[in-house]
């Protein structure tokens, strides 16, 4: 059942799906990276591109209201210089100037007007008079102009109801203002020189102003009041903002800033004299790849490299896996028992590999079942005459009887394992008639043993074998643990019903190497325990070891001297716990001295 429910699944989803699956998903996963970063980046250049382009265009329009204003400023020295210094107001000549002055300019010229210190009109074109009430003293641009006097002064923008204007319009002007020296008859005095700036005239100028990627700009004064706003009428009226909290921060250069949850770079830079600031506002967010020749195009390359994905993909597929395919039909003809199928040994060198070992090991099991068959009850050879005078008969007779019955009743795979675990007991026995061998081989000789043991008392205990890392390369003492583990299976687990345990576990400490070997059999008293390493236990049964507990203990002090070998703890119904002491040496330091 459980083979089939596999078989099912491998035909559900085949090492070639899988692979194919894996591979084209990360390269897409890649190419879906690499596609973002490649938008990104590309977004991102573009950004900086048009941020660049803000920066150009910041300084031009710079330069445009700086040169406008100059202009005002060079108008406004014109009157004083030109008309009004060292001329008598008397004469009428200073308002025949103003008027050709104004002629001039008049497209950026709202009014011009002469004042006096009290405020009183003494020269205006194009207007007339003052309108009645109107106090210019308190007026902001005529006190700041007579408190520094040196200065030129510009004033926000603001709709000019100063002058009496039969037409009934007023318009949005910008104030510049600064103070004057007048001369009438033979007194001098000072007054304040107006001119009322048209505002349409510099909205024209900033209007066509586009900074890119739904950038603006604005102007502020020196007082961080708006002078100019795309939005001007719309802030005024209350239906959109600005980052007013920011203004008094802002210095030329660059800076970012987040306004209603939006990241903008801000670009300051001052215009001149009048310290008013030019502010260019550009949204951080990526420009938008979508024109329709970039889309083809990525769509393009898009559906490109996913056709030669799957054609690689494909093709790397197909060579990992029909390899793999081959050998696995050679190992289903081994399953079935045809131990005489030629194996597959093509693809690359790990899979070549792995057939010669597979049809190595079918030969080998071959070999291992004839011999078996053949001579199950033949004398062994003289290699085996030592471990003949160790190993109980019961036990290789029981574990070839299993394996002829298992053979009888073809369960090959059940035989091939209990054969296997049997060749490599006895290879790890022989040792080619060493009496030392290393952890590892004597911990794999007891685990062969257990596994045989185990299929034989059809699963009435449980084992675990555990061994630091650092001890398998040590000296032990060959054919040690199985005949204490032999104990344990005799006279722990064979009356146990199914729940016996045997744990064995090697670790090394203060530079000794230890041992133990627990089960939880049916333990014995105190006194028998001691009796153990003095004595031979008899068995019941008439079956043990052959070489029993004093034996083992014997032969590692006649080795390693008598500061080591066993200790046992036992309680009855509790289990037994035997301890090995052996000092931890290399098995390749003891081979060399042998050797030498």
């Amino acid at each position: 059942m459980a083979k089939s429910e596999g078989r099912g699944m491998s035909g559900r989803a085949s090492i070639r799906t899988t692979i194919y699956v894996y591979f084209t998903v990360s390269a897409l996963a890649a190419m879906i990276l690499i596609g973002i970063s490649l938008y990104g980046r590309m977004s991102g250049q573009m950004t900086a591109t048009i941020q660049e382009e803000n920066q150009v265009m910041l300084s031009q329009v710079n330069r445009s209201v700086d040169s406008y204003l100059r202009t005002i400023m060079k108008l406004s020295d014109s009157l004083y210089y030109g008309a009004l210094k060292n001329a008598d107001l008397s004469s009428g000549q200073i308002g025949s100037n103003f008027q050709l002055l104004y002629d001039n300019n008049k497209d950026a010229v709202a009014n011009i007007a002469l004042f006096s210190k009290d405020g009183e009109l003494l020269e205006s074109v194009p207007a007339a008079r003052v309108k009645p009430g109107v106090l210019v003293r308190e007026e902001g641009w005529f006190q700041t102009a007579l408190e520094k006097t040196e200065n030129l002064h510009f004033s926000s923008p603001h709709v000019q109801q100063l002058f009496d204007n039969h037409e009934g319009q007023y318009r949005w002007v910008i104030s510049l203002s600064r103070a004057v020296e007048i001369t009438k008859g033979s007194t001098t005095d000072q007054g304040v020189l107006l001119i009322d700036i048209s505002y349409g005239s510099l909205q024209q100028l900033l209007d066509n102003i586009n900074m890119g990627n739904g950038g603006y700009l604005y102007v502020l004064g020196t007082e961080n009041e708006l002078i100019y706003h795309p939005q001007m009428q719309l802030i005024d009226a209350g239906l959109a903002g600005e980052n007013f909290e920011a203004f008094p921060s802002y210095r030329d250069g660059n800076c970012r800033e987040v306004f209603q949850g939006e990241k903008r770079d801000i670009s300051v830079k001052s215009v001149g004299y009048t310290g008013w600031r030019l502010i260019g506002v550009t949204p951080e967010k990526g420009i938008p790849l979508n024109n329709l020749k970039t889309r083809l195009f990525a769509v393009f390359i898009v559906a490109f490299f996913l056709f030669m994905l799957l054609l690689i993909n494909g093709y790397i597929s197909t060579r990992i896996t029909v390899p793999i395919q081959e050998l696995e039909k050679s190992v289903n003809a081994l399953e079935e028992g045809d131990l005489d199928v030629e194996v597959y040994t093509g693809g690359s060198y790990e899979i070549q590999h792995l057939g010669r070992s597979i049809g190595d090991m079918a030969r080998r099991i071959k070999s291992l079942m004839a011999d078996i068959v053949a001579e199950h009850e033949s004398k062994r050879k003289s290699e085996f005459d030592t471990l003949q005078s160790q190993i109980n008969p019961h036990f290789l007779y029981n574990t070839l009887d299993i394996i002829v019955w298992m053979i009888e009743n073809e369960q090959k795979n059940e035989a091939v394992r209990v054969v296997t675990a049997l060749a490599r007991f006895f290879r790890i026995s022989l040792s080619r008639g060493k009496s030392i061998i290393p952890v590892r081989d004597e911990l794999e000789h007891v685990r062969n043993y257990l596994m045989i043991q185990q299929m034989r008392f059809k699963n009435k205990f449980t084992y675990s074998i555990e061994a630091e890392q650092d001890t398998l390369l040590l000296a032990s003492l060959k054919l040690m643990l199985q005949p204490l583990v032999e104990n344990a299976v005799y006279h722990g687990m064979e009356f146990m019903d199914g729940d016996g345990r045997i744990e064995i576990r090697a670790w090394r400490q203060d530079g000794d190497l230890w041992f133990t070997i627990r089960d939880n059999g049916l333990g014995m008293t105190k006194e028998q325990a001691e009796g153990l390493l003095s004595n031979p236990a008899p068995s019941p049964s008439g079956r043990g070891s052959g070489i029993g507990v004093k034996n083992v203990n014997e032969r590692i002090r006649l080795y390693f001297g008598e500061n080591y070998g066993l200790s046992i703890e036992s309680e009855p119904d509790e289990g037994t716990l035997i301890r090995i002491h052996l000092p931890a040496v290399l098995y390749e330091e003891i081979l060399e001295r042998e050797t030498a």
